[in-house]
């Protein structure tokens, strides 16, 4: 019998932990750029590994071997602290998120909240980083992404918050094993599925939220500076990003994993694919937002209709 020591650290290192994650992290990144290819009549990723599945690999690898520069004029100590911390709290949340059975590696009563502050403290480092670049452009881009915090927030904060009302706890895990012994909250509430689906599409910064990126007008935003390893951090720790809103709007809205330890992660893994498929769908069918259009469009509905959802679970119990 593997001792309980053991079979944690298989956990921790292997799976789900590590090693796994970084795998579903590729994985997930060559399953975005092949749907969004097919939308747009491409290929995509073709030539590394069997049908290009090994290109972010490949990618990875070579933007860790390419020079790493760090301009004359930076704030040096908060430019290039700024990937590591960016993909450490990336990859952190992802130990509350049930994938075998509803109990996760690391759970408490409070844990959801303790994500919502993290993710957070994300959007401030990308702000913190770009600022710390003094490029103009990239200055630009920080200040669109601090706007842009402002925009998606609240109502992304609100929409997590009513499968928790509903389940009357702040754990994912009790989330998650409230809904295997009742209804998935998609069916209760979905307005906030689509409050939570939009405002993440907002917090990754993908089209049509990629306001802080905008290429065609100022470049890359405030990623501009980076380069060598810690560009492949920062694309790293945004691969992991991607993972963790699939991976709760499938424990928040979709039931998370369900069944035996042996056939749950295969459920897991099929509803979060499917929310890799849907944010894919709206990163290919949209054109980029103006960031005034953004922020009003988040206070003036998106925030209202996730309090009104909060409203009917709280008085009206749906």
């Amino acid at each position: 019998m593997v001792s309980e020591e053991i079979w944690a650290l298989i956990q921790i290192f292997l799976f789900p932990g590590f090693f796994f994650l970084f795998f579903l992290a590729f994985f997930t990144e060559w399953v975005d750029r092949k749907i969004v290819a097919k939308f747009q009549n491409r290929y995509g990723p073709l030539h590394v590994g069997p049908k290009g599945v090994l290109q972010p690999i490949a990618d990875f690898i070579k933007l860790l071997s390419k020079e790493d520069i760090t301009p004359r004029m930076a704030d040096k100590v908060p430019f290039n602290l700024m990937p590591v911390l960016l993909l450490s709290l990336a990859i952190t949340p992802l130990f509350c998120i049930p994938i075998v059975g509803s109990n996760a590696l690391v759970s408490f009563e409070g844990d959801l909240i303790v994500i919502m502050f993290i993710m957070s403290l994300i959007a401030v480092l990308v702000f913190i980083g770009g600022w710390a670049s003094t490029n103009r452009f990239s200055t630009i881009g920080s200040i669109r992404a601090g706007l842009q915090l402002f925009a998606y927030e609240i109502p992304m904060n609100l929409a997590m918050i009513g499968p928790a009302i509903a389940a009357g706890s702040l754990s994912i895990s009790k989330i998650v094993d409230w809904q295997i012994h009742g209804f998935w909250n998609l069916f209760i509430q979905p307005v906030g599925f689509a409050v939570l689906t939009i405002s993440l599409m907002a917090h990754l910064q993908r089209v049509p939220f990629d306001i802080p990126e905008a290429e065609s007008e100022i470049v890359s935003g405030w990623i501009v500076e980076f380069s060598g390893k810690k560009l492949a951090l920062i694309r790293l720790a945004k691969d992991f990003e991607f993972v963790l809103a699939s991976a709760l709007i499938v424990s928040l809205f979709l039931g998370g994993p369900y069944g035996p330890w042996y056939i749950s992660p295969i459920i897991y893994l099929a509803k979060f694919f499917i929310c890799v498929f849907i944010l894919s769908n709206l990163r290919a069918a949209f054109a980029r937002y103006r960031i005034d259009h953004l922020l009003a469009g988040a206070w003036k509905y998106l925030t209202p209709l996730a309090l009104l959802q909060i409203f009917l679970i709280k008085v009206l119990g749906v």
